[in-house]
């Protein structure tokens, strides 16, 4: 198998199927972060992922790593830090300021850079990508944001300043995606931060067969209206470690 060079011309990508197994998921190169490139992109599995710079890479991985909101992991010491967050939780209040954040990496390095940013929140502004945001009284501590596909959720990116800052961001994103019908969550490739918190491997057949079902899955607007995340869709589960 070769990588395939995309058009200018045109949106289309190869089938997924065709991707590399080395380096896993290496599909295809070129193109540009058009919006519309980017929606044709997830809704077929696919993801951009390179250094600023550096030609356009798209990835496929197999296996994929996933999250069912409803497997998420809330260990003990989690679990102690919930019952009296210093946070207040909020859903696209700030996209700009969440990507921003989450590009910050001065020890590992990004890949997002000012052009992803740009297209990303240009899909924000479109209504297809969405941010959670977690603050410290007037301070952004922590959030996700990604591309919301029907009742499935590409998660790209988290960031952290405080301790449990990202984990809450993504527990209650959780329980309200949950709340409104949501199904799955994209981790795209497992480490250990998300396995922790529950995400899994599974084929990338398996994905795509998920992806096609849940994309077509229209939730409530209200569920990607800017709004603050009451404190009862965070309740505690019943489970443990």
């Amino acid at each position: 198998m070769r990588i395939v060079k995309l058009s200018s011309q045109s949106t289309a990508f190869p089938s997924p199927e065709t991707a590399l197994h080395d380096p896993n998921g290496l599909l295809a190169i070129g193109g540009d972060l058009t919006s519309a490139r980017l929606l044709a992109a997830y809704e077929r599995g696919i993801f951009p992922w390179y250094s600023p710079g550096e030609a356009i890479l798209w990835w496929s991985p197999d296996p994929r790593a996933v999250l069912f909101p409803a497997q998420f992991h809330v260990s003990r010491s989690l679990k102690r830090f919930l019952r009296n967050p210093p946070f207040r939780i909020t859903l696209n209040h700030d996209f700009a300021a969440v990507i921003a954040a989450c590009s910050y990496r001065p020890d590992e390095g990004t890949w997002i850079g000012e052009e992803v940013q740009q297209a990303y929140l240009q899909l924000h502004h479109l209504g297809y990508a969405h941010s959670i945001e977690v603050w410290q009284g007037e301070e952004l501590v922590g959030g996700l944001y990604g591309v919301a596909q029907g009742a499935l959720f590409c998660g790209e990116s988290m960031f952290s300043r405080t301790t449990n800052a990202s984990k809450c961001a993504l527990w209650a994103f959780c329980r309200h995606f949950a709340g409104y019908g949501g199904e799955l969550v994209d981790c795209q490739v497992l480490n250990a931060h998300t396995a922790r918190l529950g995400a899994r491997e599974i084929p990338r057949r398996q994905f795509l067969q998920q992806l096609s079902n849940l994309q077509r899955r229209v939730l409530a607007p209200e569920c990607w209206t800017a709004q603050v995340i009451p404190p009862q869709l965070v309740e505690l589960p019943s489970q443990t470690d």
